[in-house]
């Protein structure tokens, strides 16, 4: 009884997932409602913004909210004229994020490995990739069916195996789900907003080879990098390879953007 009540959970949860694309085109798994998504984007941006220190130098704001706009222009409704807040923090990570909600992160330690604006460019284009393509309803919406799985998954278990069997089972499924869902799903998105990166580059007229020359910058960063398989973001080689091969498709605006420091 207990199983049939899980399955048919799973099955109407499944049943109740609307078709989505993501804006290249991929099949999406998406049960979050977008504004309650909002909601939680931006309390957590609040939150960061009470609990980090942020940098108050004008000169580094207005150059970081010049790259932004410059992008910002270039999207699509109703993102193009949505309130997005840019924030600096003080911090030495080379490190940057959006949340839903319209909210936009650049940790100033950010702007030692990104050395020009059309790098710059290339980390935010790649974070608003992210919002836009609504990757944090993915993952939550992954999570979430893979947390149901693995309830199936432990009944089985727990009816059909002794208890010693069970655990093994469980262990294994945890890790398959791991290694086999969820990280795969992070580098598909993680390579996702590499490409909606580039598109907004290109429309806004940025230099696009230099997002490959971020890469190259970061990996010179150095630290330890775990393997790709197990990793939430496809090597820096990857990475390289794929912008540079995907770079020959788009055409670049005939203007220049000028954010300076």
């Amino acid at each position: 009884m207990r199983l049939r009540t899980v399955a048919a959970s799973l099955l109407a949860t499944l049943a109740l997932v609307s078709c989505s694309k993501s804006p290249t085109g991929r099949s999406q798994l998406t049960l979050m409602p977008t504004q309650q998504l909002e909601q939680m984007g931006d309390q957590s941006y609040q939150q960061m913004k009470q609990e980090l220190a942020i940098n108050t130098d004008a000169a580094t704001n207005a150059y970081v909210r010049c790259v932004a706009d410059a992008l910002i222009e270039t999207l699509p409704q109703p993102y193009r004229n949505a309130d997005w807040e840019v924030t600096v923090f003080a911090d030495d990570a080379a490190n940057a994020f959006a949340l839903p909600g319209y909210n936009i992160g650049v940790y100033d330690g950010l702007l030692k490995v990104a050395t020009n604006q059309h790098q710059l460019a290339a980390v935010i284009g790649h974070e608003i990739g992210h919002v836009i393509a609504e990757h944090s309803n993915e993952r939550v919406s992954s999570n979430m069916m893979v947390g149901l799985g693995l309830q199936v998954g432990a009944i089985i278990a727990d009816t059909q195996l002794d208890s010693e069997n069970a655990a093994l089972v469980m262990a294994a499924l945890g890790i398959g789900a791991q290694v086999g869902i969820l990280l795969p799903y992070s580098r598909t998105h993680e390579s996702e907003s590499d490409r909606l990166g580039l598109d907004y580059m290109a429309a806004a007229g940025f230099r696009l080879e230099e997002a490959a020359q971020l890469w190259r910058n970061m990996a010179a960063e150095g630290g330890a990098n775990p393997p790709e398989l197990l990793s939430t973001h496809p090597a820096p080689s990857s990475r390289i390879e794929a912008i540079n091969n995907y770079i020959p498709q788009l055409t670049v605006a005939n203007k220049s953007p000028n954010c300076r420091r």
